[in-house]
C-alpha cells in the first residue's frame, strides 16, 4: 500500500492554543504521524505546516481533514492540503542546502531581489528566510536546497559579484560544521586594526612614503613578502623601542573588533591573531583582547634601538597557513571549523586553510581569490555568517 503523505498548511493570525489544537486531533487519529513540521510567525501572521504520514493506520485522512478544517474556522484560520508523495518528500530531504546570507547598511527589495534572481539562474530554490536583525532590515539569511543542478562554484561568482555595491553576500553549505566552528584566527593589520603598523612606524621615522608604497604593493600581492618586509624594516633603522609603545597606546580598533572577541570567548572560541607585523605588538593585543595565540615577527631590538633587520622564521603567507593548522590540531580542531579573517595577498593561503575564509575589507586581489568577502564597517558583522542574530549578540556580548 503506498504511503499516504498529507501537506497541511494553516495561516492566520497568530493566537495561543493553535498548536495544541492542532496537535490533539491528529493525536486522535488512528495511525496518524506527523513527518515534519514547521511554524513560523511575523507581526503577527502565522504559517503552520505539518506533513501528515497516515500509511500506517485504518482511518481514512477524511475525518482529521474535516476536523482540522472545522478547527481552522473556529479559529479564524486559513487551511490548504494537497498530497505529497513518498519519493519526492524523500528527493527533497536528501538534496544539499547552502545557506545564502545577505548584508548591507541596508538590505532593500533592489538587493534581495538581485540575489533571488541568481539563485533563480542557478537553479536553487529557497526554502527558509530570516532576518538576523532588529529594526532596520540589515541583514538576512537565506536557506537555500537544489534538486542537483547547482553549480556552487557559479553560484558564489555570480552572487560574489553583487557583493561591494550595496550588499555583501556571502554562501556557506549548510552543515554540522557551519554551526560548529571553533577557532577563529584573525590578521592584525586592517582587519584587528584600522591600520598598517609598519607604516606608523615609518611615519615616525620619516619614511612614511617610501614605506606605505612597498606595503601597499605587498598586500597586494605585486611583491615578494619577505623581500618587502626587509626592504620596509631596513628603513626603520635607528627607531627608539619607546615610539612602538607609543604607536601601540594610540592604535585604532577596527569597529566591532573588541565585540566580535568578547562574544566569540564567551561562546567558548578559541581566538589567534597571526600577523605579518609585529609581535611586540601581537603580544600585548593578545594580553588586552584575552586573544589564546599569537604570532607576529620578531623586530630586532637592541639596547631600545630597532636594527632594521627581523629575527627568526618570517610570518609570510604560508607560515600563516602552517601556523592555523598548528593551532587547529594543538586544540583538536578540525579545519572545516576554523574561520580565517585578513585582508592582504599574504592572507590568502590561510583562507584557503580554513573552513570560512573570509576577506575583510581586502584588497581586489584579494576579492578575487577569496570564498567570501565582506564590505562592512563593523567587524563584529562577521558572527551573522554563523548564524547568530543581532539579539542574541547582545544577548551574550551583554
Amino acid at each position: 500500500m503506498p504511503k499516504r503523505l498529507i501537506l497541511i498548511t494553516m495561516s492566520g493570525q497568530d493566537r495561543p492554543g493553535v498548536f495544541a489544537a492542532v496537535t490533539d486531533l491528529i493525536a486522535q487519529t488512528d495511525g496518524a504521524r506527523i513527518r515534519d513540521i514547521e511554524m513560523t510567525v511575523t507581526h503577527p501572521q502565522m504559517v503552520l505546516t505539518l506533513l501528515l504520514d497516515l500509511s500506517t493506520g485504518d482511518s481514512s485522512e477524511k475525518p482529521l481533514i474535516k476536523d482540522l478544517l472545522f478547527a481552522a474556522k473556529e479559529m479564524e484560520l486559513h487551511l490548504d492540503f494537497s498530497v505529497v508523495r513518498e519519493g519526492d518528500y524523500r528527493r527533497k530531504s536528501a538534496h544539499n542546502r547552502y545557506v545564502v546570507t545577505i548584508l548591507g547598511s541596508h538590505v532593500d527589495a533592489a538587493a534581495l531581489a538581485q540575489v533571488s534572481k541568481v539563485l533563480v539562474k542557478c537553479h536553487a530554490n529557497i526554502e527558509r528566510i530570516s532576518k538576523l536583525t532588529q529594526g532596520e532590515l540589515r541583514c538576512v539569511e537565506l536557506l537555500i536546497g537544489s534538486d542537483g543542478q547547482l553549480d556552487i562554484r557559479l553560484l558564489k561568482r555570480q552572487l560574489l559579484q553583487l557583493g561591494g555595491k550595496n550588499v555583501d553576500v556571502a554562501v556557506q553549505k549548510e552543515s554540522l560544521y557551519r554551526r560548529a566552528k571553533r577557532l577563529v584566527v584573525m590578521d592584525m593589520d586592517s582587519t584587528l586594526i584600522q591600520v598598517e603598523v609598519i607604516d606608523e612606524l615609518a611615519r615616525l621615522a620619516g619614511v612614511g612614503e617610501q614605506v606605505s608604497e612597498i606595503t601597499e604593493r605587498a598586500m597586494n600581492g605585486e611583491l615578494d613578502f619577505k623581500q618587502s618586509l626587509a626592504a620596509r624594516v631596513a628603513l626603520l633603522k635607528g627607531l627608539r623601542q619607546e615610539a612602538l609603545m607609543d604607536i601601540y597606546q594610540n592604535i585604532p580598533f577596527t569597529n566591532g573588533a573588541r565585540n566580535m572577541v568578547r562574544i566569540l570567548r564567551r561562546l567558548g572560541f578559541r581566538t589567534a591573531v597571526i600577523s605579518g607585523g609585529f609581535q611586540f605588538f601581537t603580544d600585548r593585543l593578545k594580553e588586552d583582547l584575552g586573544l589564546d595565540y599569537a604570532y607576529a615577527n620578531q623586530l630586532e631590538i637592541v639596547d631600545g634601538v630597532v636594527t632594521g633587520r627581523t629575527s627568526g622564521v618570517v610570518v609570510d603567507g604560508e607560515r600563516k597557513a602552517q601556523l592555523l593548522e598548528e593551532i587547529a590540531e594543538r586544540e583538536g580542531i578540525t579545519l572545516d571549523q576554523v574561520i580565517a579573517i585578513g585582508d592582504g595577498a599574504n592572507d590568502l593561503p590561510m583562507l584557503g586553510k580554513a573552513g570560512l575564509g573570509i576577506a575583510f575589507n581586502a584588497k581586489a586581489r584579494v576579492r578575487e581569490q577569496a570564498d567570501t568577502h565582506i564590505n562592512q564597517q563593523g567587524l563584529d558583522s562577521i558572527l551573522y555568517l554563523l548564524g547568530l542574530s543581532e539579539r542574541e549578540m547582545e544577548e551574550i556580548g551583554g
